[in-house]
C-alpha cells in the first residue's frame, strides 16, 4: 500500500470516527431533553419555577443567624459537643479502618511473600468493603444495635478499611525488594522483613493517605449523623425539622462544620507537605 492510500485511509478512519463521535453526542442529547421534558411535566411544581426559590431557605437560615446577634455565639458552644463526639467518630473510626487496612494490604501484594491463594480472596474483601457507602452501612446498623455514634463509628472504619487498603497495597507494589531479600538472607521472619524492610518504606505515604482519609471521615461522620448515627448531623436533622424559627441554630451547626473541615484540612495539608518534604530530603 502506497503513502498516498494509507493517508487517505487514515483521512477516512478520521471522519468515520467524527461521524460517530457527532452520532453519539447527539442521541445522548436528545435523550437528555426527552428525559427533562417528561421530569418537568411530572414535577406539579415545574422545574423553573422551583429554581426561583432555591435560594429561599438558605436565606432564611442566614437571615435567623443575623438576627440572633450575640446569642449566635452562644449556639456555637451549645453544639460544641456534638461536633466533638462527630470529630471522635471520624478520628477512632479512622484509626480502627487504618489499622485494619495496613493488615489487608499486606496480605494483598504479591511481591512481599504472601500465600497466593490468599491474595485474590483479600483483594475481593476489599472489594466489597469499599462497594457499599458508609451510610448504608450505618443505616443497617442502625436497624440492628440502634442509634448511636457506635454504628456510625462500625460504618466508617469498615469502608476505610476497603478504601485505605487498596491505597496501601497499590504503595506496596512500589517499594524496594532488596533490604526484604536481605533480611530473609540473614533467616528473618515474614514479620520481621515487613517490620523492618517493607514498613519503613511505606510508611510516609500510609500516613499521607490516612490524613487525607481523616478529611474525608469528618465530612461522612457528619453526613451519619444526619441519619440518627449520633454526632452534630443529630443535631442538624432536628433544627431542620423544625422549620422556620430554627435558622439560628442551623446557621451555628453549618460554621462549626465549615470551620472544622476548614482546621483539618489545613492541618492534614500541612502535615503531608512536611511528610512530602522529609522523604524527598532523604
Amino acid at each position: 500500500m502506497s503513502v498516498t492510500a494509507l493517508e487517505a485511509q487514515v483521512v477516512e478512519l478520521e471522519r468515520r470516527r467524527r461521524l460517530y463521535t457527532g452520532l453519539l453526542v447527539t442521541v445522548i442529547v436528545v435523550i437528555l431533553v426527552s428525559g427533562y421534558a417528561q421530569s418537568s411535566a411530572m414535577n406539579s411544581g415545574s422545574f423553573f419555577n422551583g429554581l426561583k426559590q432555591f435560594f429561599d431557605y438558605p436565606g432564611e437560615i442566614v437571615s435567623e443567624g443575623i438576627a440572633a446577634d450575640w446569642v449566635f455565639f452562644a449556639l456555637l458552644w451549645q453544639f460544641l459537643p456534638a461536633l466533638i463526639e462527630t470529630l471522635n467518630i471520624a478520628l477512632v473510626a479512622t484509626l480502627l479502618g487504618g489499622a485494619l487496612a495496613v493488615v489487608l494490604a499486606f496480605a494483598s501484594t504479591q511481591t512481599l511473600g504472601v500465600w497466593p491463594p490468599l491474595i485474590p480472596v483479600v483483594r475481593r474483601t476489599m472489594d466489597i468493603m469499599r462497594a457499599f457507602p458508609e451510610l448504608i452501612i450505618a443505616l443497617f446498623l442502625i436497624y440492628v444495635l440502634g442509634g448511636g455514634p457506635v454504628p456510625a463509628m462500625i460504618a466508617v472504619a469498615f469502608h476505610t478499611a476497603g478504601a485505605l487498603g487498596k491505597l496501601f497495597s497499590e504503595v506496596n507494589d512500589n517499594i524496594d525488594r532488596k533490604p526484604i531479600e536481605g533480611l530473609s538472607a540473614v533467616g528473618a521472619s515474614w514479620i520481621q522483613r515487613m517490620r523492618f524492610a517493607a514498613l519503613p518504606q511505606v510508611l510516609p505515604n500510609y500516613t499521607s493517605y490516612f490524613l487525607l482519609r481523616l478529611e474525608i471521615n469528618v465530612r461522612a461522620s457528619a453526613i451519619l449523623g444526619y441519619v440518627g448515627a449520633g454526632g452534630i448531623g443529630t443535631e442538624l436533622r432536628r433544627t431542620i425539622g423544625w422549620g422556620k424559627g430554627s435558622g439560628d441554630e442551623t446557621a451555628a451547626i453549618f460554621v462549626l462544620l465549615f470551620l472544622t473541615i476548614v482546621a483539618v484540612d489545613q492541618l492534614s495539608s500541612s502535615l503531608r507537605l512536611r511528610l512530602t518534604r522529609s522523604e524527598t530530603s532523604h
